[in-house]
């Protein structure tokens, strides 16, 4: 039975403040006779209601509650999860929605779509016509989050990070920059526009909320360092934030900002606009500053209203680092419970534009978890425990050994290629910066290999015994691109080896094909061709998923690096072939690492 005792109120408003009288709160008692949830509002009561899926024990027919009394509340009010719609792919609006389902079971009540040109504006037909939602799907998202009790909140960009408006050449005028990537405030076209905009977007998104970015502001960074902390820059961005702040607050919003300018800045934070919440971002856990002062403290010194924002670190690595990610959560909020935050906004960027954000999901509902739940996370068992919830009891095993061997081998291979594995994949591994340190990290290599195929073997088992490929199979392209870039990076040290063994002048025909031409260059299996095959059937297999996520925007862009990466393997087989077809015994070999450099 399922009992609310107060008005419906689906959805956060500003002033809320968590505890076991909030709105969200609820009682839950399972008895043998019957089970009862109770809740002030309708939120509390599917907060419940998710609370009753995460005990059942068994599966289908075998299913059971135990009986259980709890009382739950919220620790923070606010509990965000933010989704980078214009650094890579579109989502499409299925994808959302799905989002929306997975982030509704970790009871997160807030979803900030990020946007820098990707909501279709009335007027604008030039900006991102291929890369936006149109309004009608945005009012269909929105409505589908209030039915799951998420504010879907728009997370603008109205300052920086605006290069989608001014390569039109009909806005460039507009950057301070020519096609820059910054508004310049001293042009009156810009408050025009922009009023324009905040009046569309205000109707459109009936949140109480709106981030409106100001983040990341180079070009005025630029203009602060040649004049000076107190020179006009800052206080023409300090304009700027409080014009853009006022109009939105014309309609009645609720108006947040990141502070990375702000706390660099901090004479700055004193003649902030009033009412505005600032939001602090950072994406790691620096030993020196774990309580987050650097970011926090001069918002708390002059009383600065403020969430805390960590991420899922997913948007440069071929896998989810999921350790840097779960201790960039707990730490940030932690300190956010310190520091008196109001709630926390968890990112899932897409900066290098391959990303399968399905991949994140685990990060995800940590982010949502950590928010709610006033103890640390049992990080130890989350991948456990979070299987569990997620998949059938014969499955889940599986599933949470995949995600421990994938989170490990990636941390394996950053150990070789540093932290953005995705970018250091594509590169030339003959190159001399990246060969000098391949040699001494052949360890790392096989771990990274050997962990990859160890969470691959798992996906299989899982989604042969009926798991639901939606979740699983980014995971398993995720595993066997790891198992591929081990494999990339293991191939020119041992071919320079193999190169050594043969001597300093080509031998006669029957060493040289059995010692290396049939070893590396051979059509019917060999270093090279091994890694041909593996790269072009993933090709497939990747741009499967990404349709399943996303809109075709930046499709071809992302797959003409599979496309080089495939060319350059071929054009190395080549060139060794055109070697070994044109040179003779007793010829003179060069060193390997010349003859695999293209000329």
């Amino acid at each position: 039975m399922f009992k609310r005792t107060g008005e419906v109120a689906a959805l956060p408003l500003p002033g809320e403040h968590p505890g076991p009288t909030s709105r969200e709160a609820y009682s839950l008692k399972v008895t043998p006779d019957r089970t009862e949830v109770q809740a002030v509002s309708s939120a509390g009561l599917f907060y419940g209601a998710q609370t009753l899926c995460q005990l059942i024990e068994g599966d289908a027919a075998d299913a059971v509650l135990p009986e259980v009394e709890i009382h739950d509340w919220p620790s923070l009010a606010y509990r965000g999860t933010m989704v980078d719609m214009s650094h890579g792919p579109l989502p499409t609006e299925a994808e959302i929605k799905r989002q929306l389902d997975f982030l509704a079971r970790w009871k997160a009540n807030q979803y900030y779509l990020y946007s820098e040109a990707s909501i279709e504006l009335e007027g604008y037909p030039l900006l991102n016509p291929e890369g936006r939602l149109s309004k009608d799907e945005v009012r269909r998202i929105i409505a589908y989050g209030r039915e799951r009790h998420i504010d879907v909140i728009p997370n603008l960009e109205l300052y920086a990070h605006l290069h989608d408006l001014f390569r039109v050449e009909e806005y460039s005028q507009l950057s301070d920059l020519p096609h820059g990537v910054e508004f310049n405030p001293s042009d009156p076209g810009v408050i025009a526009l922009l009023s324009n905009w905040i009046g569309q977007l205000a109707d459109l998104f009936p949140s109480p909320f709106v981030c409106i970015g100001f983040d990341e502001t180079f070009q005025i960074e630029m203009a602060v360092k040649q004049q000076g902390a107190s020179a006009s820059a800052t206080r023409l961005f300090v304009k700027q934030l409080t014009d853009v702040t006022r109009l939105f607050q014309q309609h009645g919003k609720q108006v947040m900002a990141w502070a990375d300018i702000m706390v660099r800045y901090p004479e700055i934070v004193a003649d902030l606009p009033p009412g505005l919440i600032a939001v602090a971002w950072y994406y790691t856990a620096d030993s020196d500053d774990k309580e987050y002062k650097h970011w926090l403290g001069p918002l708390v010194a002059k009383g600065v209203p403020h969430f805390v924002q960590p991420g899922v670190t997913s948007w440069s690595q071929i896998a989810p680092d999921f350790d840097t990610s779960f201790e960039n959560i707990d730490t940030f909020l932690a300190a956010g419970r310190k520091s008196n935050a109001l709630g926390v906004i968890n990112s899932i960027w897409a900066d290098d534009g391959q990303i399968l954000l399905r991949m994140s999901l685990p990060g995800m509902a940590y982010g949502a978890a950590a928010a709610w739940q006033s103890t640390l996370i049992d990080r130890p068992h989350f991948f456990s425990n979070y299987a569990r919830i997620m998949y059938p009891a014969g499955i889940s095993r599986d599933v949470a050994t995949a995600l421990e061997k994938l989170s490990q081998s990636e941390t394996e291979l950053q150990k070789v290629l540093g932290p953005a594995t995705q970018s250091a994949l594509w590169e030339d591994p003959f190159f001399p910066t990246y060969l000098k340190g391949l040699v001494p990290n052949q360890g790392n290599l096989r771990q990274t290999r050997l962990l990859a195929e160890e969470a691959e073997t798992h996906l299989y088992h899982a989604l042969a015994s009926g798991a639901d490929p939606t979740t699983l199979n980014s995971l398993l392209v995720g595993a066997r691109l790891l198992d591929y870039a081990g494999q990339k990076f293991q191939t020119p040290p041992e071919l320079i080896e193999l190169w050594g063994r043969i001597g300093t002048t080509r031998p006669d025909p029957d060493k040289w094909w059995n010692e290396w031409e049939s070893q590396v260059v051979y059509q019917d299996h060999s270093h090279i061709v091994d890694l041909i095959d593996a790269i072009t059937e993933l090709r497939p297999l990747y741009r499967a998923e990404w349709m399943d996520e996303y809109s075709p925007y930046r499709l071809a862009s992302a797959l003409g690096r599979w496309d080089a990466e495939y060319e350059y393997w071929r054009r190395l087989q080549q060139r060794l072939q055109q070697f070994s077809d044109s040179s003779h015994e007793g010829d003179v070999l060069p060193p390997l690492e010349k003859l695999a450099q293209e000329p």
